[in-house]
């Protein structure tokens, strides 16, 4: 079992971040989603609730949290505490319009009042897909961008059991149109989840290759959002207590699973990207990943993971960003960053290239203007069009 002596003092005292309160406390603002972060912090899942004025609530989650026993820990909970639950248990990755219209089609008769989101990124944005349709009607392409609801929307509670996305500290929900699978960022404050329940416990049964591609995934969020060119003091922040909280944990979450000091890193640095990345944004690595999933299925974290190293050296031809990059993660150098990231890939059983897809010269021309018109691609240091992704997956390749 686990140690469960596990503080957020800890956990700074181990990133060596609780010397320079620059990181975490030198500037005032107000998060929209209250952080309840310890081992046995399922534990207050009725009490938030309570603390909503909720008392019938439904659980958005997937067949692989509910196999590993996640859902019936929360249910049980719940049912302990007399609060009437449902589950949605068919969460797919990547989540459609039609998952999310499936999903709230069952909340409709349930007669909520709450949502949980249990689980990865994908059952986060779904029930925030849901909590729009839901309470606002339409479908999601009338939420495609940002505060396009107009009614009140039902309060949810974030649970993470992987340390990946951050969704559990952000307000948009990333949803795939079922037909032409183009990835729609919607978002809305009243989407952000009220409470993020960030238990390192829930982490310890991901599967080593969820560690890995989660892991990366978080690392690529602090790395993409603090050169970003929407990044504030603030976002820069966090983004830099997210690096170098989760860098010097990662490997050891995968060799040592039940580590929960690790885990815990891992998981709090996740939601710290997660929160950087709603006071910011991304950037060209996440633009350049999102037709690899599309067109080829690879997983996101190793399409993100496999394009980052080319984008951050593109980027660092600029000596503004070079030194962004310099001063959000300590590395001397961009090549040394790149170096040791492409070392993590390996490590975590990843592609450090995309040979194993069989990518072709014709698949790079398909994919260049679509990763150019990806809603993050505006937003990275450096400029990016059609040309520059040719270049960017051409050396990835």
């Amino acid at each position: 079992m686990p140690n469960s002596e596990l503080s957020i003092e800890s956990v700074f005292d181990s990133a060596g971040l609780a010397g320079e309160p620059e990181f975490v406390r030198a500037f005032e603002h107000t998060p929209g989603t209250r952080v309840d972060f310890g081992c046995g912090a399922i534990r207050r899942l009725a009490e938030h609730i309570r603390d909503l004025g909720a008392r019938n609530v439904l659980v958005v989650t997937d067949p692989g949290i509910a196999k590993a026993g996640h859902l019936e820990k929360v249910v049980s909970l719940l049912t302990e505490a007399g609060i009437r639950s449902n589950a949605f248990d068919q969460v797919i990755a990547n989540p459609t319009t039609k998952c999310v219209n499936s999903c709230a089609e069952f909340a409709r008769t349930s007669g909520i009042d709450l949502l949980i989101g249990l689980g990865g990124g994908s059952s986060m944005d779904t029930a925030k897909g849901c909590n729009f349709i839901l309470t606002n009607g339409g479908r999601m392409h009338d939420y495609w961008g940002h505060d396009r609801a107009s009614k009140p929307m039902l309060p949810m509670i974030a649970i993470p059991t992987t340390a990946g996305t951050g969704s559990e500290c952000q307000s948009y929900a990333l949803i795939s149109d079922s037909d032409t699978h183009a990835k729609m960022a919607c978002g809305d404050k009243k989407a952000a989840a009220r409470v993020a329940i960030l238990d390192p416990e829930l982490t310890v049964t991901q599967p080593r290759l969820i560690t890995a591609h989660t892991g990366i995934d978080a690392i690529a969020h602090s790395l993409e959002t603090g050169v970003c060119n929407t990044r504030t003091e603030i976002s820069v922040a966090y983004a830099r207590a997210a690096f170098r909280m989760m860098f010097p944990a990662f490997i050891t979450a995968l060799e040592s699973p039940n580590d929960i000091l690790a885990r815990g890193r891992m998981l709090l640095g996740a939601a710290l990207a997660g929160t950087a990345i709603e006071n910011s944004m991304l950037g060209a690595a996440h633009s350049a990943a999102n037709p690899l999933t599309a067109h080829f299925g690879i997983v996101h974290g190793e399409a993100v993971g496999v394009m980052l190293p080319h984008v951050m050296r593109f980027n660092a031809r600029d000596s503004k960003i070079s030194k962004a990059y310099q001063n959000l993660t300590g590395f001397s150098n961009i090549d040394e960053l790149a170096t040791a990231f492409g070392d993590y890939l390996k490590a975590g059983s990843m592609p450090t290239s995309l040979k194993q897809f069989n990518i072709s010269a014709a698949d790079i021309e398909t994919m260049a203007p679509e990763a150019a018109g990806q809603w993050t691609a505006q937003f990275n240091p450096i400029a990016v069009d059609a040309t520059t992704f040719r270049e960017l997956y051409t050396r990835a390749n």
